[in-house]
């Protein structure tokens, strides 16, 4: 005898099992099958802020690894002291990112470094295409400025194929780099082994000159509207920082006084073996610290972290890094 009660459980039981039936077909075949494949590519590597009426973007070139031997100053000890205190292991070298940054002031669109191409590694080379996936050409950039003409700085001033990469634009190169880095006269003096660079820095200017788009600019040089010269030499002879100005607002793009942000901060006096003039870099690195913590600056390097925004902070003395935080874009900060 069917009863009320089992023809319920009954009559749940039958639709239950055709529900699963039904979710099952609904599903892919392959959803239980074998495992969804990774996506091994990153993000395109730009970001975007704005400094008064100017808009800033962030390139990202791709990274180098940095032996830590190559950083003097302090005891390999407080080195590595200070690169756990980060959660880096150095020992197939730190990695450092290459960054460049591109301005739109309303006027001119100008680019300060240009990443090193392939002269290094695979690994680098991506200035072109993150600027294009940020929504510009490399044919609308119309200013190049240099912090100085070290290859991962200057390479992407050429194509793969030596063509000029930003055809429409003038080259600024700082007269104190110029005067050394394409001199035959100052490459004499080096150790052959050395010498491929001054070679290297004629052949990416080489184009730009034909065209007659370079400037080699000295401290009091005037360059686009908002932009001052910083002087800051002693990494090279030229060596020069560039401060953007807008409502009050002003971004130090600094090019190559630090290196490496886990160590240099908190010891300033660490130098790399890369410096023309080590006990000028230091004095250079310091000033600048100090400038841009007492000012509230902000603060854009090429070997920071990616983007290579940020601010300084005083701590006793040292100092610290403070990284932008990734938002939307404003103007009021």
């Amino acid at each position: 005898m069917i009863t009320l009660q089992s023809f319920a459980r009954h009559a749940l039981l039958t639709a239950a099992v055709a529900t699963s039936a039904l979710i099952g077909s609904l599903l892919p075949a392959s959803a239980s099958a074998a495992p969804v494949a990774k996506q091994l590519t990153q993000v395109p590597g730009y970001y975007r802020m704005a400094l008064g009426d100017f808009e800033v973007t962030a390139l990202y070139d791709g990274y180098v690894d940095i032996g830590t031997q190559l950083l003097k100053g302090a005891s390999a000890e407080d080195i590595q002291s200070l690169l756990a205190k980060m959660f880096l292991e150095s020992s197939n070298g730190v990695q450092t990112a290459v960054n460049a940054f591109l301005i739109n002031t309303g006027e001119n669109l100008i680019l300060v470094d240009t990443g090193a191409a392939k002269c290094f590694s695979p690994a680098l080379g991506n200035i072109p295409d993150n600027l294009k996936a940020a929504g510009y050409s490399t044919e609308q950039v119309d200013s190049v400025l240099l912090t100085h003409m070290h290859p991962d700085h200057a390479c992407g001033l050429l194509t793969a194929d030596d063509k000029p990469t930003y055809p429409n634009a003038t080259l600024y190169v700082p007269k104190g780099d110029s005067d050394y880095w394409l001199s035959s006269a100052e490459q004499a003096k080096v150790p052959e082994a050395q010498r491929g660079r001054f070679d290297l820095s004629k052949k990416v200017v080489a184009p730009y000159v034909t065209a007659k788009r370079v400037e080699y600019f000295s401290p009091d040089s005037k360059l686009p509207s908002g932009i001052t010269v910083v002087p800051s030499n002693g990494h090279t002879p030229g060596h020069t920082s560039y401060m953007f100005s807008s409502k009050g607002q002003n971004l130090l793009v600094w090019g190559d006084i630090v290196h490496s942000h886990s160590v240099q901060f908190s010891k300033p006096e660490v130098v790399i073996e890369f410096d023309t003039d080590s006990a000028k870099a230091l004095q250079t690195r310091k000033k600048l610290f100090a400038e841009a913590a007492k000012d509230k600056l902000w603060v854009a390097g090429a070997h920071l972290p990616f983007p290579g925004i940020g601010h300084v902070r005083k701590e006793g003395d040292a100092y610290a890094w403070v990284p932008t935080e990734f938002g939307p874009i404003r103007s009021d900060r």
